[in-house]
């Protein structure tokens, strides 16, 4: 299907960007690696009066350290999320989801970014982001702000960004296997490269043999990601053998939604399953 007619500018820096967003106000969209935003056009889901292609600007891409916080830049590819090597080593959960994002055609075109502002919940990185309790940080016309993922994701495809911000960057805190964090991310979908049914992001910490803490993110278990947490209460100091009465909590206060594909109840019943299969992964007990 042929897209609506929109205009078109690629700005050359942030300022640049803002200002475009700015004037183009609601009917503005931003154009990242169009892995989000194309299907949308092409399919007529989306009708912008102005595309602002950021693709190439300069400083939004690559990861830095800065002391106990990672800084991805919003362009960076998936690609190069999974393949970054202070990704590995300090935000491990994001880089083992973000290898199981789509396929590799699309890992080299979409970013970190633009999935994010997209806030499909389906989608696998809104839910990695939230358990590991990243800042979003935004760019407009009155300077920079951070927005915590838990305030970032507000409804269905809707985020806390204003018309006239461009997301520049996600800060993780590091969680390092040497301060007994551990990692794990499954996801359940019909077939190879689909969107998640539903999908686990664990993160743990153990300490004496024991679960210490617990981040839990839900993947489409409603209309934006959800924190687990019930089930993180629940493993606060648990062994091995009450990993599983925890999960039984999963679905508690989410509002998952029935489809072709799954209904409310099968969606809440995965993600009982895959949080006790997540949580013994990333706890090393399974």
């Amino acid at each position: 299907m042929i897209p609506p007619a929109f205009d078109y500018v690629r700005p050359a820096g942030v300022e640049e960007a803002v200002g475009a967003l700015a004037s183009g106000g609601e009917d503005a969209k931003v154009l990242a690696g169009g892995q989000s935003l194309l299907p949308l056009l092409r399919l007529r889901l989306a009708f912008p009066r102005l595309v602002v292609d950021v693709g190439r600007i300069p400083g939004l891409r690559g990861v830095r350290e800065e002391g106990g916080t990672l800084v991805v830049g919003a362009l960076t590819t998936h690609h190069d999320v999974v393949a970054d090597p202070l990704v590995r080593r300090h935000a491990g959960l994001l880089a083992a989801a973000t290898a199981k994002v789509a396929d590799p055609a699309v890992r080299h075109r979409g970013t970190l970014g633009g999935s994010l502002a997209h806030a499909d919940p389906a989608g696998d990185l809104p839910a990695v982001v939230l358990a590991l309790e990243a800042e979003l940080v935004a760019v407009g016309p009155h300077g920079r702000r951070s927005i915590p993922a838990r305030e970032f994701f507000v409804d269905y495809l809707q985020t806390s960004l204003r018309p006239d911000e461009l997301l520049v960057e996600i800060r993780l805190p590091k969680t390092d296997a040497a301060d007994g964090w551990g990692f794990h991310y499954e996801k359940f979908s019909r077939v190879a490269q689909a969107w998640a049914m539903v999908g686990v992001a664990a993160l743990v910490r153990r300490a004496d043999g024991h679960i210490a803490e617990a981040r839990i993110g839900l993947t489409n278990m409603g209309p934006t990601p959800v924190r687990a947490t019930a089930v993180e209460r629940a493993l606060a100091g648990a062994g091995a053998d009450g990993v599983a009465r925890a999960a039984q909590s999963a679905a508690e206060g989410t509002r998952p939604s029935g489809d072709p594909s799954a209904s409310p109840e099968y969606r809440a019943h995965l993600a009982r399953v895959l949080t006790r299969r997540s949580v013994l992964a990333a706890a090393g007990m399974g």
